[in-house]
């Protein structure tokens, strides 16, 4: 299997893997866990796993000097502004709204690596990323329709949030020239694990709460299991892995299909019903991303020069 076909498969696994952390975040949250615990607990995890992995000889992570300004802008951008900005944007806004803003990632990610990495899409590649982003907007403004709360605060922190996951794709891509994907991913879930618990821990202080106290609840343990191993490690992992080998604004295009899946899960796993509507947007989003990889196929097909 080819670099290319390598990098479509990771890009699909991990649409599915990130889809699910909805459900599974969805079930801990209403424990009454906060969401800065949550991520605490996950990206602890996902480093705790990471380390033995590395100290019983699993894996190698090698460190340089001159490539830590390009781990830092990575675990800068992700994990760490895009999950501060997305969990306090939403403690202002509604999940609906959330959902609009964040469905505008591919958008400037592909002008982010269009200015930056000069991996300019085709003009066909533009219309059927609008045409995915257009189905998540069908989704999100017919689910919340008259549901809309103005919190400028809100939208600012999302609009961050939005930025921080456009540059993290542009700042892992380059980065992946020198640093393997299972390299910048042990040092996003370090980066991930100090900042987080940190925070946390300043909260527990606050409330005078114990660390330990919510990992008594199965519903909580199994949501951590789930985002610390499946979507912390293997998802940004294979997120990492797909940005090594595919351009920036064709792997941000697969994010979209999370929400399919989340859509999905919901119904199948949670009982939640589905109207037209979801089905309308879903076909919109799935042909928005076959249209933008199947095009990005042909173009590399026709550069390959005929022996």
């Amino acid at each position: 299997m080819n670099r290319q076909r390598q990098g479509h498969l990771a890009g699909l696994v991990f649409s599915v893997v990130f889809g699910l952390t909805f459900m599974f975040s969805k079930t801990a949250l209403e424990t009454g866990l906060p969401p800065i615990g949550l991520i605490a607990y996950r990206f602890l995890l996902a480093f705790l796993l990471f380390e033995a992995l590395r100290r019983s000889g699993v894996i190698r992570i090698r460190f340089a000097r001159a490539h830590a300004a390009s781990i830092a802008l990575v675990a800068l951008f992700q994990p760490i502004l895009y999950f501060l900005f997305e969990t306090y944007g939403l403690a202002r806004t509604s999940s609906g709204e959330a959902g609009m803003m964040v469905a505008l990632i591919p958008i400037f990610a592909t002008i982010l690596s269009t200015l930056i990495l000069k991996e300019k899409p085709r003009p066909v590649q533009v219309l059927f990323i609008l045409l995915s982003v257009s189905g998540i907007l069908l989704i999100q403004i017919a689910s919340t329709l008259g549901a809309f709360e103005a919190d400028p605060l809100g939208f600012l922190l999302l609009f961050f949030a939005i930025l921080s996951a456009a540059a993290f794709n542009i700042a892992s891509r380059h980065a992946s020239q020198q640093i393997r994907p299972v390299e910048l991913t042990y040092f996003m879930m370090l980066s991930g694990a100090m900042v987080f618990n940190i925070l946390y821990g300043l909260h527990l202080l606050r409330h005078g709460e114990g660390y330990l106290g919510p990992l008594g609840d199965p519903l909580v343990i199994a949501p951590v299991l789930y985002l610390g191993i499946g979507a912390s490690i293997g998802g940004f992992f294979l997120l990492n892995y797909a940005l090594a080998r595919l351009q920036a604004h064709v792997i941000s295009i697969y994010a979209n299909l999370s929400t399919v899946i989340a859509i999905a899960a919901g119904a199948v796993f949670l009982g939640e019903s589905l109207s037209s509507y979801h089905y309308v947007g879903a076909a919109m989003i799935i042909s928005g991303v076959y249209g933008t990889v199947r095009m990005n196929t042909k173009a590399r097909i026709k550069s390959v020069p005929h022996e």
